[in-house]
C-alpha cells in the first residue's frame, strides 16, 4: 500500500473562504490537509472586500476566526506563493509537483515595518487594482497571513536592496532566495481556485480607458473599505471630486456570447451593497442602475426592495450601448430604456461597471487533467477524488462559497 493511501491526506488548492473552510473542515475530522495559495497570503477576494453579505460584515469578521483555527491546527500545513505544476496518480494516490516562488522574506520576519521605511521604490497595489503605490517590500494588506512582507525584487535598484537589508534588525530578507519544486503524495484534492474579476479593457464599447471616473465593482470595494487606497472615500479617481450622482452598469460582460456567457450570480447584489455605501457618505447623491434583469435570490429580496424605494436612485432597464468621457471629468452613459424605447444619455461624476466573476483556473485547469465545463469552472469528479468548491465550481457570494468548502471536504475525505 502506497504512503498516500495510508496518509489519506487531503490537497487544498486556493486559500480563499472555500478553501480555508474545506481545509478546516477535512482536518478537523483528523485528515492531514496541504493548503497551498498562488498569492502572498490567505483569504482570497474576500478579503479585498469592505463588507460582504448576508449581514453586511466586514472580512475580519469571517477570515480572522478561520486564520486563528488554521494557525492552532497541527493537521494543516500551508504554503504561500504556490502553484500546482503537475498531478499524475489517481484516486487515493495521487503525486502532486508543486513551486513556492521566492519571497525573498523568511520567516524571522517580524512585520516591524523598518524595510519599508528603507525602501525607496514604489509598485502598484495589486491588492487595491492599481489605485494607489505600495513600497516594493511590502505587506499584502494590514490583515495578512500570513503577517509577513514580499519584497518585488525586480522593481528595487540595488541600492534600494542594499538599504532594505540594512533596514531589518532580524536578518529576515533573503535576496538569494531560489524558487522550490517539491512533491506531494495525497488521496484526494480539493480545488478552490477562486476567480478573477473579468478585464475590463476586453469592454471596448464601454471605453473603460477613457476615463478615471470609469471604475469596476471590485475598484469601488477597496475605496469604501478603511484600509483601501482612499482611506474609505468614495471619491472620483484623478481629481479625488465628491460624487453628487453615479451610475452602475450591471452585466459589464456577463450574460454576453462575446464575453462570459453566464450571469456571474452576485453582480446585482453588489450594486444593491454599494449603493448602501454611496448612500452613507452622500444621502442626496443620485443613483442610477442600468440593468438587463435584476438577480437576487432568496434571502435577498427584501435587501433590493428597500433600495428599490430609494427616492433618489432610479433603475433603468436597458443594456449600456456606450460611455462618453466629458472635459469635466464626469462621463455619460448612453443606453435605451428596454421598456419605453427611448434613448438615454445620463451624465454622471462617477461610473461603476460591475464586472462579472471568470474562474481563475481556466486553462491550466485542463492541463492538470481536470474535467471542466465550457466556461472554465471545474466540475467535480467525487469518484476520481478530484472536487471542486467555491466559485472554481460557480460563481457564487461568500455565504454559499462556505457551504461550498465544507460540501467539498465532506467528498474529500471519502476519497482520501
Amino acid at each position: 500500500m502506497s504512503n498516500a493511501a495510508k496518509t489519506g491526506a487531503v490537497l487544498v488548492v486556493g486559500g480563499g473562504i472555500s478553501g480555508l473552510t474545506a481545509a478546516l473542515e477535512a482536518a478537523e475530522v483528523g485528515k492531514d490537509v496541504f493548503l497551498v495559495e498562488r498569492n502572498p497570503y490567505f483569504g482570497g477576494r474576500v478579503a479585498q472586500l469592505n463588507q460582504y453579505f448576508p449581514k453586511l460584515c466586514p472580512p475580519s469578521c469571517g477570515l480572522e476566526i478561520n486564520f486563528k483555527r488554521v494557525k492552532n491546527n497541527r493537521k494543516i500545513r500551508t504554503y504561500t506563493m504556490t502553484t500546482v505544476k503537475s498531478v499524475s496518480g489517481g484516486p487515493g494516490n495521487y503525486e502532486v509537483t508543486l513551486e513556492t516562488a521566492p519571497r525573498y522574506v523568511n520567516s524571522n520576519c517580524t512585520a516591524c515595518g523598518d524595510c519599508a521605511q528603507a525602501c525607496t521604490d514604489e509598485i502598484d497595489n495589486a491588492f487595491n487594482f492599481g489605485m494607489n503605490k505600495t513600497k516594493a517590500i511590502y505587506l499584502p494588506h494590514e490583515m495578512a497571513f500570513p503577517r509577513r512582507y514580499v519584497l518585488n525584487k525586480n522593481a528595487c535598484s540595488s541600492a534600494c536592496l542594499e538599504a532594505v537589508k540594512g533596514a531589518c534588525k532580524y536578518n529576515a530578507i533573503d535576496t538569494d532566495m531560489q524558487a522550490e519544486t517539491f512533491t506531494l503524495h495525497v488521496g484526494s484534492i480539493v480545488w478552490a481556485t477562486g476567480w478573477n474579476p473579468y478585464d475590463s479593457s476586453k469592454l471596448t464599447n464601454l471605453k473603460p480607458e477613457s476615463s478615471s471616473a470609469i471604475i469596476t465593482n471590485m475598484m469601488m470595494e477597496r475605496m469604501a473599505a478603511d484600509n483601501g487606497p482612499t482611506g474609505g472615500k468614495i471619491v472620483r479617481p484623478g481629481d479625488n471630486k465628491e460624487i453628487e450622482s453615479i451610475a452602475f452598469v450591471q452585466c459589464a460582460g456577463s450574460r454576453d456570447e462575446n464575453h462570459l456567457e453566464y450571469c456571474s450570480y452576485i453582480c446585482c447584489m453588489a450594486t444593491f451593497k454599494q449603493m448602501t455605501y454611496v448612500r452613507e457618505r452622500y444621502p442626496n447623491a443620485k443613483i442610477y442602475v442600468f440593468y438587463i434583469d435584476l438577480r437576487t435570490p432568496g434571502k435577498y429580496e427584501h435587501f433590493r426592495e428597500k433600495l428599490r424605494t430609494d427616492a433618489n436612485a432610479q433603475f433603468i432597464k436597458g443594456k449600456v450601448a456606450d460611455i462618453v468621457a466629458e472635459s469635466d471629468g464626469g462621463v455619460t452613459v448612453i443606453a435605451e430604456n428596454a421598456v419605453t424605447g427611448e434613448k438615454i444619455r445620463q451624465k454622471v461624476d462617477m461610473c461603476v461597471l460591475a464586472t462579472g466573476m471568470q474562474p481563475a483556473l481556466g486553462e491550466q485547469g485542463k492541463a492538470l487533467g481536470l474535467k471542466m465545463d465550457g466556461n472554465g469552472f471545474v466540475v467535480s469528479e467525487p469518484e476520481k477524488g478530484m472536487i471542486a468548491a467555491g466559485c472554481a465550481k460557480s460563481a457564487a457570494d461568500v455565504y454559499t462559497c462556505a457551504q461550498s468548502g465544507t460540501a467539498a471536504a465532506l467528498k474529500a475525505i471519502q476519497t482520501a
